[in-house]
């Protein structure tokens, strides 16, 4: 049985640590569909926007994702507006996307669709 990427964990990522490759981009996107790639000052990076009925709910969603990102020692960039809230991984010490930006990406999935 295949382990969903929202199950697996963050890996210690290193300077050194390789960026996916395109192909490798491409097979994981399958898994985050409403997720952007973004090019920002040469660095690509995953964006997603989710939408609430006010600005408790997304607050209380930004929350959930700080808390994911200490738990799995990775931290993106997050916006909390009224009633949205904008969420961008990338892995800061390789300048790029890694692996550990699909898992964070599909577990701040599973976070909202679990608010239902």
């Amino acid at each position: 049985m295949t382990m969903k990427l929202h199950e697996l964990g963050c890996e210690a990522c290193q300077a050194d640590a390789p960026r996916v490759t395109e192909d490798e981009m491409a097979a994981l996107r399958v898994n985050i569909p409403d997720w952007k790639v973004l090019e920002r000052d040469g660095i690509f990076q995953l964006e997603r926007e989710y939408r609430f009925k006010n600005f408790k709910l997304a607050w209380v969603f930004t929350n959930q994702v700080a808390e994911l990102a200490e738990v799995e020692f990775h931290h993106p960039a997050i916006t909390l507006e009224w009633g949205k809230v904008t969420v961008c991984w990338w892995s800061h010490s390789i300048k790029g996307l890694h692996k550990n930006d699909f898992i964070c990406a599909a577990k701040t999935d599973r976070l909202f669709d679990e608010q239902g």
